[in-house]
């Protein structure tokens, strides 16, 4: 008896055809956070349970339902992690690295959260993240924004809109919370479902419902821009004038609040609108009081993740990048022809480490190697057959482009030629 197993639903297998976009996103992130001097941080998958119920709040839709927990044989209850940024205050709380004039950090991996698959959400998706703490102005907050513009402008991605907010103070959210939470309950017949569920636990999150029945319901509500006192405004006209002075277009956006608790003052998410429902691919803010929440002393800190699936499709959208071909195919044909080869491909890779080279393997006759060689995408074909093999030398046939001429080379005369002819 036979069992055809799947992958569990929400996770997805990365497949080679794609693995090249997310080699290439992923290095171009690194690189970019390396010129902003951001060293990167590896946290663990796992962590207590009670970690992200204080800091993301037990009453949103992440701690509420999302989660995926068990509890393991110590008794402790644990989680998987559905997103980076507690694990990495609880980092640099354990390991005392909260002093100095502040710490740049990013890092990447897998994060994990169980909502109902659709385009551009899974159960198991990445993340590229990017935490400061211990900055406490403005400043910083737009340094994040203009290092993913940058981003963008490597990726070729075009078309993100930046939508930004301000959420004051935890006493100013407070007052507005109060007001707010009045305004809805005199209109509780109006709400659907989760408003009503959100209305006591979470009222804030009724804002970014994407139910169009609530819109106009929405656009009379009150704003909570204008309950902020003199500081928080004072901040955000800051922040939004450093953004006109780096010539980051941005729009306010009264109902963007986030969906995780220890946000304050600055809130933002970049967003694509050719991603369906789910366009946010990147998103983040400042959260002044996450690290006093996790029993450190008050400490600064701002942040942003960005989600590498929808950056994928997004890629693949532009046409910016796909899997790097070889640079050349090894053919082998004849006695002896597979074991100098191996040696030869060994020699190549050494001599010139940023060279391409896919070795012929499980035999076949030229006409077969040559399709194959073809197909790879390789800009030349390297031959080795029983003539080579008896003067010591390899065939060079070009594969790409007008010329065809064919060229035969000692090894040593092979790596020159291979490294002025492909820049390796």
């Amino acid at each position: 008896m036979t069992t055809s197993f799947q992958s569990i639903k929400g996770m997805h297998d990365i497949l080679p055809a794609d693995i090249g976009y997310w080699q290439w996103l992923e290095q171009q992130a690194r690189t970019l956070f390396a010129s902003y001097s951001y060293q990167e941080i590896r946290i663990p998958v796992l962590e207590k349970t009670a970690l992200f119920k204080r800091t993301i709040g037990e009453a949103t839709d992440v701690v509420e339902k999302e989660m995926y927990s068990f509890e393991d044989r110590g008794g402790d209850l644990l989680s998987l992690r559905p997103e980076g940024t507690a694990g990495v205050v609880r980092a640099l709380l354990q390991h005392g690295m909260l002093h100095g004039p502040g710490q740049r950090l990013w890092y990447q991996g897998p994060m994990f959260r169980r909502e109902r698959p659709q385009r551009g959400r899974t159960r198991q998706f990445h993340q590229i993240g990017a935490e400061v703490v211990g900055l406490p102005g403005p400043d910083v907050d737009v340094e994040l924004l203009a290092l993913t513009k940058r981003l963008w402008q490597r990726l070729g991605i075009t078309g993100l809109r930046l939508e930004v907010n301000t959420l004051g103070s935890a006493e100013e959210r407070k007052a507005y919370r109060g007001r707010l939470v009045e305004y809805l309950a005199d209109r509780h017949s109006e709400l659907d479902d989760d408003s009503v569920r959100r209305l006591d636990r979470n009222p804030l999150r009724i804002l970014d419902s994407k139910n169009p029945e609530l819109a106009q319901l929405l656009a009379d509500a009150p704003k909570l821009i204008d309950f902020l006192g003199p500081d928080s405004r004072d901040y955000f006209d800051r922040f939004t004038g450093y953004l006109t002075a780096l010539e980051i277009d941005y729009q306010i956006n009264p109902r963007l609040v986030r969906g995780l608790d220890y946000y304050s003052h600055t809130v933002f998410e970049w967003v694509s609108d050719d991603l369906g429902a789910q366009g946010t691919v990147c998103a983040g803010g400042r959260y002044d009081g996450l690290i006093e929440l996790l029993g450190g002393k008050p400490f600064p800190g701002t942040g942003f993740a960005m989600g590498l699936e929808r950056l994928v499709e997004l890629i693949k959208l532009s046409g910016s990048r796909n899997t790097e071909p070889p640079h050349a195919y090894l053919v082998l044909v004849g006695e002896g022809s597979s074991r100098a080869g191996l040696h030869l491909a060994e020699q190549l890779r050494e001599s010139l480490p940023g060279l391409r080279l896919l070795v012929n393997a499980g035999g076949g006759s030229f006409k077969a190697q040559f399709k194959r060689a073809d197909k790879s995408g390789a800009e030349i074909a390297l031959v080795i057959g029983e003539d080579e093999l008896k003067q010591e030398t390899i065939s060079v046939k070009p594969l790409t482009g007008e010329q065809r001429e064919q060229l035969n080379l000692g090894a040593g005369k092979l790596v020159q030629w291979l490294a002025d002819k492909l820049n390796v």
